[in-house]
């Protein structure tokens, strides 16, 4: 990876997303297969949903740039999801606790690099990519807030299997 511009630096954080949606929408099916709260697997399955549309934005702005959406896997994301399949082997009592927690650590990567991105196409002057990257930004923050609130009651449930 040559970071030698701003420019550069964008592009390689757009394709970063692009891997890390990729790998969300493979790994959180299986990962909603293994929740028992009904909120929270609806919320999931709400937010791959979005997920999918996040990817079509993503695809819009590689199409500006005239680019191949390099499969270049995002080490980030892939350690996250590693963390939940490990997650995904725990008593069901906690597990649902432990899902809340992997959900909210992806969100809270994506906000990081969603952001960082945003900033990025702001300043190179492409302001409808920005406004893009800001949809996204939003919704990441949206779903990391409905964790919260189901993390409140869920978190509750889990612990008497935790202590």
């Amino acid at each position: 990876m040559r970071l030698e511009s701003l420019r550069s630096l964008l592009i390689e954080q757009l394709k970063d997303l692009y891997s890390a949606e990729d790998q969300i929408i493979h790994a959180f099916p299986e990962m909603i297969g293994k929740i028992t709260d009904v909120q929270l697997k609806s919320a999931l399955r709400e937010h791959l949903d979005v997920t999918r549309t996040q990817v079509s934005r993503l695809d819009r702005i590689f199409d500006d740039l005239s680019m191949e959406r390099k499969r270049e896997k995002c080490k980030g994301m892939e350690g996250l999801i590693k963390e939940s399949k490990d997650i995904l082997k725990t008593d069901a009592d906690a597990r649902d606790a432990g899902i809340i927690a992997v959900a909210q650590r992806v969100e809270h990567y994506e906000i990081a690099r969603y952001g960082c991105a945003r900033t990025y196409a702001n300043l190179l002057g492409r302001s409808d990519w920005a406004e893009l990257l800001e949809q996204t930004l939003n919704e990441e923050k949206e779903a990391d807030l409905k964790l919260n609130r189901l993390a409140e009651h869920i978190n509750v449930e889990a612990e008497p299997a935790l202590a």
